[in-house]
């Protein structure tokens, strides 16, 4: 058994929606550490591209702005990583969106915006990007990654009804689209993450200290948890896990 390449990403692409902060410019990084291309996407054109600029010391690390939350807009993020790319080695859907509003008041603008892009979104980018996974997986497995969340898992007390649902159904819709995909090479799972410090996530970002008393590991997530489980899926180390999604969050879920 040879375990030294176990974890390598050498020679591989990866696309990343949402890269330009938070989780996915944490993924970005690990990614570029293990070897691979990076492409990152993100619907801001400015911060995707100063954050390609900053990870480009790690390795070749590519901006392509685009918004993903309609179909429209993923099928441009396509064709602009067509132009660089023949093939698709790894594809983390990153991308989200969260909103709150008491249960009397949630409207149904909240609900569709956040809904299409967690779940919808996913779905629609990993169909138009089947053809180059399929391609990539020749000697090797190409992956499809889904950053999910605990909140899909377990119930907190934020009344983030449309967040909640999405991220529930995109475990289940992993399930389902990893025994559609084994059989084309393509390995799909998910990961949900607990709490970590990010725009989205600005309790975790702004009251760390305060938070991580709830936690069993006792603090937040730090950038190389977040690396390392993607890493791990990413890599030839995944290769068995299909359709599961992997929780990454201290322990949390199991003391609500």
């Amino acid at each position: 058994m040879d375990t030294s390449r176990l974890f390598s990403l050498e020679g591989r692409s990866a696309l990343i929606t949402g890269g330009s902060r938070g989780i996915g410019r944490m993924i970005a990084e690990g990614f570029l550490a293990q070897g691979a291309r990076v492409y990152i996407s993100a619907r801001k054109a400015a911060a995707c591209d100063q954050t390609a600029r900053e990870l480009s010391a790690f390795g070749h690390c590519v901006s392509l702005p685009a918004d993903v939350s309609t179909l429209e807009g993923a099928h441009s993020l396509v064709d602009a990583y067509s132009k660089h790319e023949d093939t698709l080695d790894i594809l983390v859907n990153n991308a989200g969106a969260a909103w709150g509003a008491p249960y009397e008041e949630f409207p149904e603008s909240g609900w569709d915006k956040v809904v299409d892009l967690n779940l919808k979104t996913p779905f629609f980018l990993t169909q138009a990007l089947t053809p180059m996974l399929r391609k990539a997986a020749t000697d090797h497995l190409a992956k499809v990654i889904n950053i999910a969340s605990i909140d899909g898992i377990s119930v907190n007390p934020q009344e983030t009804y449309s967040y909640a649902a999405s991220k529930a159904g995109l475990i289940q819709l992993t399930r389902r689209m990893a025994l559609r995909l084994a059989q084309e090479r393509i390995v799909v799972s998910a990961i949900a993450p607990g709490a970590f410090a990010s725009d989205m996530n600005k309790v975790a970002r702004d009251h760390g200290d305060e938070i991580k008393g709830r936690i069993p590991a006792g603090r937040i997530g730090e950038p190389e948890d977040m690396a390392a489980a993607a890493i791990y899926l990413a890599s030839r180390a995944g290769d068995y896990v299909m359709g599961s999604t992997l929780v990454v969050d201290g322990g949390v879920t199991h003391a609500r």
